[in-house]
């Protein structure tokens, strides 16, 4: 796959989970959003996993156990920090803060234990996303700024960035719809007990199910299988700026599906979030065509 190739299919991954808010405002209310975390992951990971094992697709003898566990783990974490952030500090902050920091976390892990400093296409790429991240949301009424709320958003963003960082390093030793197949199914084992914790109540019912299918298939399996088939070909750190393109959507589908309004200063915002998105990704064609 070629370097341009891996960026679209990247943000292709980042699109769809860009479609989660939208699609949990179709869920019964009763239902926690920690809840919804781990049965999307359940959903999402028990399903590719029955598959692969059927078509034979996993060898669990050489499988990267140490990186996957990892993974798993960080993911799990995650989900738990988000939505319980999200829960104290509201949409709005806890998605900026979560998905914007963590940029800058992978770029900083990279620096500090791969050795590989960031370029300077990815520092404005990142910068131009970030400042419209801020923008984008920064009109929003009713913001609450818990500092509870916002440490488990930057905690949030820091193991998003371990998860893609160790998720490459399974990706070096196993295909994409097994890798996610196999860390979302231990990421689901790890969040079951979440589920007789927190309220369930309207999870089972049509609009729950029909709602939970989409969130597990597409915005879980099909979404995180395409941002790891092109993490296989970039760096983790453009892998995880390229997922600001998930409040970017958000956003879009807020004002399209549910009906919001978005003001100057906003439309700004998401103006600089798909410039920071474009230079990054067009920066990879220039480099591929330097390569030829």
């Amino acid at each position: 796959m070629s370097q341009r190739l891996a960026f679209i299919v990247v943000l292709l991954g980042a699109v769809l989970w860009g479609t989660t808010g939208t699609a949990q405002t179709f869920m019964p209310q009763t239902v926690h959003p920690l809840a919804v975390g781990a049965s999307r992951l359940a959903v999402g990971g028990f399903t590719l996993l029955v598959i692969m094992l059927i078509l034979r697709k996993i060898d669990f003898r050489n499988w990267p156990w140490k990186a996957t566990l990892l993974a798993a783990f960080a993911m799990a974490v995650f989900q738990y920090c988000f939505f319980t952030s999200i829960r104290l500090t509201g949409i709005a902050i806890g998605t900026v803060v979560a998905i914007g920091s963590a940029p800058m976390f992978s770029g900083i892990i990279e620096w500090l234990i791969l050795k590989k400093r960031p370029s300077k296409i990815w520092l404005m790429a990142t910068s131009l996303a970030i400042v419209g991240c801020i923008l984008l949301f920064s009109n929003k009424e009713g913001l609450i700024v818990n500092p509870i709320g916002v440490s488990l958003s930057l905690i949030a963003g820091l193991l998003f960035a371990f998860y893609t960082l160790f998720n490459k390093e399974v990706l070096e030793k196993a295909d994409a719809i097994p890798s996610v197949a196999v860390i979302f199914s231990v990421s689901a084992i790890m969040l079951m007990p979440f589920l007789f914790i927190f309220e369930t109540e309207g999870l089972l019912t049509v609009p729950g199910i029909s709602t939970m299918i989409y969130l597990g298939i597409a915005s879980t399996s099909i979404a995180y299988i395409l941002f790891s088939t092109g993490l296989r070909h970039i760096p983790s750190s453009s892998a995880v700026t390229l997922s600001l393109a998930e409040p970017l959507t958000a956003a879009i589908l807020s004002v399209i599906v549910v009906g919001e309004r978005l003001d100057l200063i906003s439309w700004s915002g998401i103006a600089l979030l798909l410039g920071g998105i474009l230079v990054l990704t067009f920066s990879g064609r220039k480099k591929e065509a330097a390569m030829n």
